[in-house]
Order: C-alpha cells, then sequence, then structure tokens
C-alpha cells in the first residue's frame, strides 16, 4: 500500500499507475472508518484497477469550531484497516495540501446547487454542503480518479455532488453503494 501525504506523493504514484494505463476509483472520506466505508472500498476494488482512499477531516464543512476539534481523528488505525482491505494507495492530506489558499479564502464559485443545499440537512447546517462540495471537487482534482464512490446513505450529500459534478464537468464517474 501507498502512503502520500502531500500532492508531490500523490502525483508520483499516479503518474506510474498513469504510465500504465491503470485506472482508479476513488473514495474520499474524513476518517473514522467503519464498515460502511469498506462497503465503498469493496466496491471500488470490484470496478476498478487500482483504489485511492483519502482521510481528511475537511474544516469547511464544520459550522462550529468545537464540532470540528471533536471530531474524531484515528489516521494510523485508518491506514491499517485500509491497509488490510488492500487498499492502494491512502491519502492523508493536510488543510494546506487541499486548501492552498487557506480554508479562509474565498472559494471559486460554486455551481449552482438549485436549494438543495439549503433542505431538509442542510437547513439545520448552513454551509455543509458548500463545504462538502468544495472539498470534494478539490480532491477529485487532486487525484483524477476514473470513479468517485459515495454511500446512497447520504441521499442529499450524494444529489448535491451530482448536480456540481454536472454543472461543472467533473471529468469522473459518480458510482453509489448501497
Amino acid at each position: 500500500m501507498h502512503l502520500a501525504t502531500t500532492q508531490a506523493e500523490l502525483d508520483a504514484v499516479l503518474d506510474g499507475w498513469r504510465a500504465r494505463g491503470l485506472a482508479w476509483g476513488f473514495v474520499p472520506t474524513m476518517g473514522a472508518l467503519h464498515d460502511g466505508h469498506l462497503s465503498l472500498v469493496r466496491a471500488a476494488q470490484e470496478a476498478c484497477e487500482r483504489v485511492v482512499v483519502s482521510v481528511f477531516v475537511n474544516p469547511t464543512q464544520f459550522d462550529r469550531a468545537e464540532d470540528l476539534a471533536r471530531y474524531p481523528r484515528q489516521p494510523e488505525a485508518d491506514a491499517a484497516l485500509l491497509e488490510a482491505q488492500g487498499v492502494d494507495l491512502v491519502f492523508l492530506p493536510d488543510v494546506a495540501t487541499v486548501y492552498p489558499g487557506g480554508v479562509d479564502a474565498p472559494p471559486a464559485d460554486l455551481p449552482d446547487l438549485g436549494g438543495l443545499d439549503t433542505r431538509y440537512e442542510g437547513a439545520a447546517r448552513p454551509g455543509h454542503f458548500a463545504g462538502v462540495v468544495r472539498v470534494v471537487r478539490r480532491l477529485v482534482r487532486l487525484v483524477r480518479p476514473a470513479r468517485l464512490f459515495l454511500g446512497e446513505k447520504d441521499a442529499q450529500q450524494v444529489a448535491i455532488l451530482r448536480r456540481a459534478a454536472a454543472e461543472e464537468a467533473w471529468p469522473v464517474e459518480i458510482a453509489t453503494v448501497p
């Protein structure tokens, strides 16, 4: 298993795969992995030649600093679990790698989400889904996968990411897993 913490380390592995004509699937996570995450990994392994999993606690989807501070972080345990699952590459970036301009820098224009981000869960968590779109868009640009694997249990998030991907023509297929 490869482990990358910087964009240069990530690019070194991905460039080698690209040179060999391989395609990879991508499972973005915030860590604290459980069987739901592993079901996404297994689906990616069945569908793709290689699998990349990111573990990144995204500060832009938290509206309260105390929630971000309390979010569980166990990168070593997550990496060990992913290695045991046979993941090819684990990407553990820091905030500066994902947000080189900083988290407070204005994001590139977010796509029109048609109000999907302000209803249901979004009504109780203002800005949450904008943060999700922002981080997944950035991670897709860094990882450049053929397929992005998302869990159907997060139906609103999946709908929002599908809309963002369509609006911005992300070069990735979105696959959902029960």
